[in-house]
């Protein structure tokens, strides 16, 4: 069987001296198992000390619970205000903003007037006559009296 096998290898090779690595090949497999195997080491230090932290700080979250469950409920609700003050804030400025402009006449109006005015044009020419766009209108010709 071993020799049905090594002649398999020998066929698909296409040669029948043994197959050797060469340097290089050893040194990146060395270098893969270095850097690996730190990644390890470091990886199962990491997972032992969030584990020790844990058991470590277990109890005094349970100890300190009564306050510190309320104090971060606070701390979330103050939190929002400030951000839904300063949202309100912004939108308050960005209105006054508008008002004024609107109210001084900035030439927001004509331009809001102009838009409104095109938009409706190219409504009625939609209604009123779409096959018509492009067309030229033809002058009626005099009949000629015979």
């Amino acid at each position: 069987m071993a020799d049905y096998t090594r002649t398999h290898q020998t066929i698909l090779t296409g040669d029948s001296t043994q197959h050797r690595p060469k340097s290089t090949q050893m040194v990146k497999v060395a270098t893969a198992v270095a850097a690996g195997g730190s990644l390890l080491v470091l990886s199962g230090l990491t997972l032992a000390g969030t584990v020790i932290a844990l058991a470590v700080a277990t109890p005094l979250l349970i100890l300190f619970s009564p306050v510190l469950v309320p104090a971060a409920i606070t701390v979330v609700l103050i939190i929002t205000g400030f951000l839904a003050a300063g949202g309100f804030g912004i939108a308050s400025i960005t209105a006054f903003s508008w008002l004024y402009k609107h109210v001084m006449g900035s030439g927001s109006d004509q331009k809001i007037e102009n838009a409104r005015m095109k938009f409706g044009s190219r409504a009625q020419d939609t209604k009123y006559g779409q096959h018509n766009i492009g067309i030229q209108h033809q002058q009626p010709q005099p009949q000629q009296a015979s």
